[in-house]
């Protein structure tokens, strides 16, 4: 019904179909025609044309007055759009587990607000199943994780590449036979560990000790699973927790083993009673991704926050 309403706005400004008709580009009587179609879907005149000049019907002022609003929305509609598309406006939601959101999302969230100040930002905090469920529902924009999602669903930026670490209470006596392999945080600080000077510990050697490990689904888990298979044994699994970190702390009260990135430790407060070792296995190697579902629409909310993260 309002399709064309811009002619309609015309006439009402000028107050005569020969000026509207100039100021639009076309001739009056392409003018009076399109009118005329618009006031047949009407139903009834918008325009007195007995008086000079001419003049709306009462319908006609109805009519203007709701075009008004339609103009008005658009217009709204528009300067949002110029807004977002300059980033004075938008939300964003990321996620991640506790200590990805308590030490590597903070620093980069605060570049990205020195930039783009008017971008709401929440952070959620799960474990990997949790996050993958909330993503894929739409629920977050992206997530953080070292955990491989699926290349056919998700599209990855990558952030950085992190390696598994052995921390081990200082008091345990399998200790003593490695003095030379033993690093500390600053040597982890100082990328140490990537070396290859540096000497790797063997990990059967910790076979009869006790370990804390996440639970099955978790990406540390899973490779902590396979490197203990392929140095010959199973570990002795004393306490199962969700997230990375609270193994660390529980292994620095010396409780037991625990597999932690260097992410981790370079982040984490530094303890006495842990002694960190490197480990000879590929399957302490991996990538730290954002991701987001392929299907979604990427807003440019997000493309920055990529680039001040990833680039």
């Amino acid at each position: 019904m309002f399709k064309g309403m811009e002619y309609v706005y015309e006439v009402y400004k000028e107050k005569s179909f020969s000026k509207a008709a100039a100021n639009l580009y076309i001739s009056q009587p392409s003018l009076s025609a399109t009118i005329k179609k618009i006031e047949e879907r009407v139903g009834t005149p918008l325009f007195d044309r007995s008086t000079n000049p001419i003049q709306l019907t009462d319908c006609g002022k109805e009519y203007v007055k709701c075009m008004e609003k339609i103009l008005d929305i658009e217009n709204g509609f528009e300067n949002y759009l110029n807004h977002m598309n300059e980033l004075k406006t938008g939300r964003l939601s990321i996620g991640g587990s506790n200590f990805f959101t308590s030490f590597v999302l903070p620093p980069i969230v605060s570049r990205y607000m020195q930039k783009y100040s008017f971008i709401q930002i929440s952070l959620i905090e799960a474990n990997t199943s949790q996050l993958e469920q909330q993503l894929i529902s739409g629920a977050l924009d992206l997530v953080i994780d070292n955990y491989a999602f699926h290349e056919s669903i998700y599209t990855r930026h990558f952030l950085c590449r992190e390696q598994l670490l052995l921390a081990v209470p200082r008091h345990f006596a399998s200790n003593k036979s490695f003095i030379n392999c033993r690093l500390s945080k600053e040597d982890i600080v100082s990328e140490k560990h990537h070396l290859e000077s540096t000497p790797c510990v063997p990990l059967e050697a910790f076979r009869e000790d006790p370990f804390i490990l996440l639970r099955s689904g978790n990406d540390t888990r899973e490779r902590a699973d396979k490197i203990c298979s392929s140095h010959g044994f199973r570990p002795r699994v004393i306490l199962k927790l969700d997230q990375q970190l609270s193994a660390y702390n529980v292994a620095c009260y010396g409780m037991g083993i625990a597999f932690v990135s260097d992410t981790l430790i370079r982040h984490s407060r530094p303890d006495e009673n842990i002694i960190f070792y490197k480990l000879q296995d590929p399957e302490t190697v991996r990538n730290v991704y954002f991701y987001h579902k392929q299907s979604r629409y990427v807003t440019r909310a997000m493309e920055e926050f990529l680039k001040v993260a990833c680039l």
